[in-house]
């Protein structure tokens, strides 16, 4: 609509009848404008769901937003880490993208230290954790997993890659280490409240219990961290699952600074976390996965990274033990 088009074309009208016409016409322009780019950026906002083939899957509220926040300790390496440039790259960004072109919205990655991540989603920090989290059942209820009493409401997960856990040493320095037994009367170093550590702190009552040589644990915040820790002779051995270790051995010191030793021992899945009461997003998150699973695009993408033995077929909920 334009003030000329609301104007009289008879040349007999006087002048203050014109421009009452003129100011008419432009207030009524400056409303209809003002309407219109409301409403086209009402259409923009939704323009991303409308198109994706499982957007009506995902919570009202997450579908407004456009964006799922991503609680991640983006330091673990190929999973997830920080790039030259500073881009958060590796195997979760890449499937949450993939998810991200199912469900129409964005996955936004936020930093933080790994043993955080599980209370950032109960206090709504983060709509998921994705951070290479091993789907345990001491997890799913909320249990610590070495006093065995309740410390949180636990959460859900929904499943999206297998690995097992690795041993590597410095290169040219195993120490004799083929197997978890030969770390009695070692320094292992580890990062804290994975599910290495975990299996470091079994292994520690074990070597107690055999009447071996005690095995003395280091945790810290991030896995490079333990890895500093063992390449200063500050610890005989890292514990982490198998695509970080093999990707470590590969490109630390152009893979001069390391080697795996033994076999990597309880596979087990990686899963995204939930908070138990968002079953909408969980579901919604789990049809994700299977759609980028069934399209291709997921083998595309642990291939990419060199994982694909780590690959599944079906993105269950809860599948760990």
């Amino acid at each position: 609509m334009t003030a000329s088009s609301t104007r009289r074309s008879t040349a007999t009208h006087n002048r203050l009848a014109a421009v009452g016409a003129i100011a008419v016409a432009g207030a009524l322009l400056l409303t209809g404008c003002g309407d219109q780019t409301k409403d086209k950026g009402k259409d923009s906002g939704n323009a991303s769901t409308s198109s994706a083939p499982l957007a009506d899957k995902l919570p009202q509220a997450i579908r407004d937003k456009g964006v799922v926040k991503v609680g991640s300790d983006i330091a673990y390496a190929p999973v997830e880490f920080k790039d030259s440039s500073g881009k958060t790259v590796g195997i979760d960004p890449d499937l949450a993208a993939a998810m991200g072109k199912q469900l129409g919205v964005k996955f936004e990655f936020q930093n933080a230290t790994f043993d955080t991540l599980i209370g950032g989603l109960a206090s709504k920090r983060y709509d998921i954790a994705m951070s290479a989290m091993t789907d345990t059942k001491d997890r799913q209820e909320g249990v610590d997993s070495d006093t065995g009493k309740k410390v949180g409401a636990g959460v859900d997960f929904v499943d999206y890659f297998t690995a097992g856990v690795s041993l590597y040493t410095n290169k040219g320095d195993d120490q004799g280490i083929k197997t978890w037994d030969d770390l009695c009367g070692k320094t292992m170093a580890v990062q804290r409240n994975t599910f290495s550590h975990d299996l470091a702190k079994e292994q520690a009552a074990k070597c107690k219990k055999d009447g071996k040589g005690a095995l003395k644990i280091e945790d810290f915040a991030t896995n490079p961290e333990a890895e500093t820790r063992m390449r200063s002779k500050g610890a005989n051995v890292v514990s982490a699952d198998f695509p970080i270790a093999a990707y470590s051995v590969k490109n630390a010191g152009g893979g001069k600074y390391f080697e795996i030793v033994g076999d990597q021992v309880e596979a087990g899945p990686y899963g995204i976390a939930v908070a138990k009461d968002n079953t909408q997003l969980r579901d919604a998150l789990q049809a994700a996965v299977q759609a980028v699973i069934d399209s291709g695009e997921y083998k595309q993408i642990v291939e990419k990274w060199g994982v694909a033995d780590g690959a599944i077929t079906e993105a269950k909920i809860n599948g760990g033990s």
